[in-house]
Parts: C-alpha cells; structure tokens; sequence
C-alpha cells in the first residue's frame, strides 16, 4: 500500500462512524501498533484480542489473565506485547506465538504500562498510591523513580518520544522531567489555575512526531507545552503553554467568571459559576494524531470524541456515538485519519468519509448524469493516425530508454522516525492465519502427530517466571478503579474476569474463540452513573466547589 497516495489535501481528521469492532468479551482499552496494522485489545474476562486492522478481522486472541485488562502497549518492532490486569499482575507476551515470557506481580493496581520507545528491555509502570517503577525485564530487577513530594504518591508518568527523559506529574500539579539512564532530575515547573491554584495532573501524553506533550489536569483544561522549551527553563521553571484546549462550556465558564468579578451582583453570579464549574466535561482520555497536528479528547461522561486543531487551538469536530454510553479508552491511528474508542465494550471505528473521484484517474474524464450519444471522431480508431504531427523530443522523451528500478524497495517516511534513514527489517507487521480445514487429507504424518498429541508427548510449555515487586509504604488493599471505590474502610469490589475452571490458554484460531459460560460483563455503566448521581446530589457550596474542582 502506496501511503503517499493516502494523503489528503483537506482536513485530516475523521468526521464519521465507520462500524465497529465486537470482541465476543467486554472490551476495556486498546492499542495500535506503530504501523497501524494491528490493534490490541484488552478485555473485561482477561483475554487480549488482536485485530488485523487492514481486514477487520481477528488475527489472534491470547487468554493473557483470569482478571480484566486495565492497560496494554507494544514494543517497538512488534513482536512484544506488556499487559496489565487488575489483580496487580504485569506480563510480557510474544505476539507470535502467544506465550507469556515472564510476569511482575505489584503490591497495588496498575494504573498504565509503556515500553521505553526505543528499548524494549525497560518498562515504566504506574502503580497506585506508588511513584513510578522502571522494570528491566532482562535481570528483573526494577528501579522506584524519585518524586516531588514523598507524601503526595498520586502520580502519572510517561517517556518522551525517543524515552530520553521521564515526565511525571503529581496531584499538586509538579511535573518533573528525569533522565531516564540515570534518574537525574533535569526539569521541573507547576502546572497552576488562572488563580495561582494547582491542579492535579491526569495523564501526559506525546505526538508521534515533533516535541509537543499535553497534560490532561483535573480542572478540566488540556494545555499543551513543547518539549524543548521545558528543558531550556531548567528546574522551578515557568514556561506558558503553546495552547490551552477546552470545550463551548469552559468558554463559557471563563466570560461568566469575568462579569463575576467586576459586577456589583457577585453572589449571584458566583451560584451560577459554580454550578458551570460542576459541570463542565472532564476528560478520559486525550491523544494525539499520528502527524501531531491535532488532539482528540474523549469526554468521561458520554460517548463523545472532541477534536482539536493543534496549530491554531480551535474545535474542528465532535463526534458523538451511542447516547448513554460512557466512554472507556481512545486511540487514533498512527498514519490515517482514523480513531478507535471504547464504549459498552464494543470498539468503535471512526474514518473519514471517501467519497469516489473518477476524475482524479484522467484530466478529461467527465461524469454525466445521463447516457449521451457519443459521436466517433475520424481518426480516433485508426491504427496510425495519418494527420498527426510528430512531437518534438522533449526531456521526458529523451529518457525513455533509461533504466528504471523496479526491485528496491524505498523506505515509507511514515514508517520511519526523524532520525532514521531505514526501517526495520525484523518488524512484525502482520500475523500469519492458518485456517481450519473441515475434511483435512489423511495421510501418516497427520496421523502420527493425531496420535502423539493423544498420547500426550509433547513437551510441556515453559512456565514464565514471576517476580514479585516489593514496594516501601504502598498499602495493599487499594482496588483498581475500573473493578469499585473504597468506601468507609471496605472495598466494594465488583465480580469480573474469568469463571473459576477457565484457565489456560486458547487455540489461536480467530474463527471458534471459546465461549465462557456465566457473567461476562462489567457492570461500568451502573457504577458511573450511580457516581454522578452521587455526585450531584452533594449539596454543593461556594467556597468548598471551587476549591474541589480547581
């Protein structure tokens, strides 16, 4: 596929539903591979379901864990996927054949998995109520990243784009940047409210291409930074966001607040900012597009996908799915104009509209509504037309009888970082299928390998090694978000994963997935709603709203 011939010269974001993708499970997060060609998705009964994306179909499924998948990434060649699940268990699976290499068991949820984007031997893990952990899967040993404030433990981290440094952020707004050989602290600055007040950070995510990050911050603001310009103001910096990207509602919010502040009336202008604040759209989650020049953003409290133009910082999209779904995950493709979000377990696609352009094969090509008697010219079916004029010999003439190559394979500069002139050779792009065959040839070979398999002489699977991580000060009976809240002193924690009797692993055959028998589902509608409920049928203050949301 000529990716050059994808590009379009309008808007490169997508506007429509183009179907969806159905797991047979719940699904809960998903992943693209760096081309684009393979979608990971993890589900609610532990298993993680790989699509070919070019065909829509399933490629593979891998019964990873017994409990659901919170977070999943791929290596950088392909070949290797890390997964998270909620009973606190981080595995490394081999793509191709399935198996599990080896296995970190932590002493909290996990909250996010991330190769290091250059070196699959590191993975950066956020636990809860834990500062980051790097693994190093070659010694399984891992390495606690140093924080702000060893008081405040809620804290998010992610690599920058080729993983030099290390970004984390805190609940008082303090992103650090470490190195990420050394853990040395480079940069650091506050994340602060138009009233000096710090908000707590999210999520940070990076663009594919360029120095851009933005941090998703509990005051409900998306803020966009460059990489470069962080590093320059060293530590205690202040640097300004490039842009600050937020809904019709914040807008409203912001001109609200500023009669609020200069008109006699404050009181009641300041019950109705309040109630704006109460209601303006956090985020789930935010990322960019593959070329970096614009930001989708899905709402936490609907099926709502808003896309920003980065360069300018305008909406240029809402795209709205199923009402009353709450949306779980998003993920947009790394080369087109496509998103993948979650909601109800269901994968939803979400293209462009294309639209047929006969036009574009030949200049003098003409779409007519009606059939039109064509009339034959004289000389339009000869074999040598007599009247015609030599041409005279032009530069593109002249080279005709050059020699063309027609064997190399020139690298796609969309498959190819800045810093790199080829691509990789030993990347996994695409899964081999081995179809079933209902009446299969008899022959003694196929009977000999029925009969060992019968026999049971195959030699048993390597068991993967499990390490257990030992983390200083971290309580264990913390609940994953995804499963309940921890309420007056006992977790609820709801029923999810896999029935008891179903371990093991499945046939790789993507066209009889095995069926499990009982509850397959999250109830995740119920629970948020029942929290928003809870949440607004809190009496609400002046003082103690604002205070709370900024």
């Amino acid at each position: 596929m000529n990716l050059e011939l994808l590009e379009s010269f309008g808007q490169n974001y997508p506007e429509e539903a183009d179907g969806t993708l159905d797991c047979i499970s719940m699904a809960l997060t998903c992943t693209f591979n760096r081309w684009g060609t393979l979608l990971a998705v993890g589900c609610n009964d532990g298993r993680i379901v790989i699509w070919d994306f070019l065909t829509r179909g399933i490629a593979k499924i891998i019964s990873a864990h017994i409990h659901p998948v919170c977070s999943l990434c791929w290596s950088r060649d392909g070949h290797k996927l890390v997964s998270a699940s909620t009973d606190n268990i981080v595995s490394q699976w081999d793509v191709l054949s399935g198996d599990c290499d080896q296995r970190f068991r932590f002493p909290s949820p996990i909250l996010k998995v991330q190769y290091h984007p250059r070196d699959q031997n590191k993975v950066l893990v956020c636990p809860m109520k834990s500062a980051p952990v790097m693994l190093t899967l070659s010694d399984s040993k891992h390495v606690v990243l140093p924080v702000d404030d060893d008081s405040d433990l809620n804290v998010v981290a992610s690599f920058d784009r080729r993983g030099e440094y290390i970004y984390t952020g805190n609940a008082k707004g303090k992103i650090l940047v470490l190195k990420t050989d050394s853990q040395d602290l480079v940069a650091s600055f506050r994340v602060t409210t138009g009233t000096s007040n710090t908000t707590a950070i999210k999520s940070i995510e990076f663009a594919r291409k360029g120095s851009c990050f933005l941090i998703n911050t509990a005051d409900r603001i998306i803020r966009v930074y460059d990489g470069r310009e962080i590093l320059t103001c060293g530590r205690d910096g202040e640097p300004e966001p490039m842009q600050k990207l937020q809904d019709l509602v914040n807008r409203y919010v912001s001109r609200r607040r500023r009669v609020c502040d200069n008109s006699w009336l404050g009181p009641r202008f300041q019950f109705s900012l309040i109630l704006s604040l109460y209601f303006r759209t956090p985020w789930k989650k935010c990322c960019f597009s593959g070329d970096g020049e614009y930001i989708v953003a899905g709402s936490a409290r609907q099926h709502a996908l808003y896309i920003w133009e980065k360069s300018i910082g305008n909406l240029v999209k809402i795209l709205h799915g199923t009402r009353g779904e709450l949306l779980l995950d998003v993920a947009w493709h790394p080369v087109r104009p496509i998103i993948a979000s979650i909601s109800s377990g269901v994968v939803s696609i979400w293209a462009q509209n294309q639209v047929e352009n006969w036009s574009a094969f030949a200049p003098d090509f003409k779409e007519l509504d009606e059939n039109v008697e064509y009339e034959e010219r004289e000389s339009e079916f000869d074999i040598e037309d007599e009247d015609k004029s030599e041409p005279e010999q032009t530069g593109a003439d002249a080279a005709e009888d050059e020699e063309v190559d027609v064997t190399s394979v020139d690298p796609i500069a969309a498959f190819c970082s800045s810093d790199e002139e080829l691509e990789d050779s030993k990347a996994l792009l695409y899964l081999p299928i081995a179809p079933e065959v209902e009446d299969p040839e008899e022959n003694p070979s196929s009977e000999k390998k029925r009969q060992s398999s019968a026999d049971g002489s195959q030699p048993p699977k390597k068991k993967p090694k499990t390490t257990n991580i030992e983390l200083q000060g971290v309580p264990n009976d913390e609940v994953h978000p995804l499963l309940g809240v921890k309420g007056d002193g006992k977790s609820k924690k709801k029923q999810a994963g896999r029935p008891k009797g179903s371990k093991g692993k499945e046939k790789d055959s993507p066209f009889k997935p095995k069926l499990y028998k009982g509850d397959r589902g999250l109830p995740l509608e119920g629970s948020a709603k029942g929290k928003v409920q809870a949440e607004l049928s809190q009496p609400l203050t002046a003082g103690g709203a604002i205070s709370e949301l900024l």
